[in-house]
């Protein structure tokens, strides 16, 4: 077998693999806003996609982690949109724009659809795990950043600029959540009200000691 077809082969599994993990996440999403989160257990998950248990557990430790996968999803993905915006393009405005975008979808549903969603996402459990995915995201975002900024990664502000980012996002979403206004305008709101201040202007921590 020539590298080429190795290649293929590999990629073809790693394809599968993530189609898998998307549709159990997808099936715990809608199970769960169907029954409630407590209502539904992990076979009722793995029942839905037609795969073992063994199987889910290779992907996710708990029916909480498969749902806020989808916001883990969301965050990877916007590192590289941002990545892909016009170098030309004020941060500021990229990172509004990125993550406006993302949840474009999402400002479809109208109230009788959001209410299973907020009951869902009222969840001290799920809000934990959504939580771990928004400080996993911080180090991709961040890195984005500091290339687009011309900053050292390894400096402060583009880590907190990516932090609070991620923190604006959700917080404009909740407050849409609560029947405020257009997400996507909330969110572009919230994303430039903490990213007018571009991460290139940060300085080194020997640089403040003096």
């Amino acid at each position: 077998m020539d590298s080429t077809t190795t290649q293929t082969g590999e990629g073809l599994r790693e394809r599968k693999k993530l189609a898998t993990k998307q549709a159990l996440a997808l099936a715990a999403v809608q199970l769960s806003v169907q029954r409630g989160l407590e209502n539904v257990r992990v076979e009722d998950i793995t029942d839905a996609v037609n795969v073992s248990r063994r199987t889910f557990t290779n992907y996710f430790a708990s029916k909480e982690a498969a749902i806020a996968s989808v916001s883990a999803d969301r965050f990877a993905r916007a590192a590289q949109a941002l990545r892909d915006r016009p170098a030309t393009e004020p941060v500021a405005d990229s990172l509004a724009e990125v993550f406006a975008a993302q949840h474009q979808a999402a400002a479809q549903l109208d109230s009788e659809r959001m209410a299973p969603i907020r009951m869902l996402m009222a969840s001290p459990a799920l809000q934990g795990e959504v939580l771990k995915t928004m400080v996993a995201a911080e180090a991709p975002l961040a890195e984005v950043i500091a290339e687009r900024t011309g900053a050292d990664p390894a400096d402060l502000a583009p880590q907190v600029l990516a932090a609070a980012v991620i923190a604006a996002v959700q917080t404009a979403t909740a407050f849409w959540g609560t029947g405020n206004g257009s997400l996507p305008d909330l969110i572009r709101q919230a994303v430039r009200q903490v990213a007018e201040h571009p991460a290139s202007t940060s300085t080194s921590p020997d640089s403040t000691s003096r």
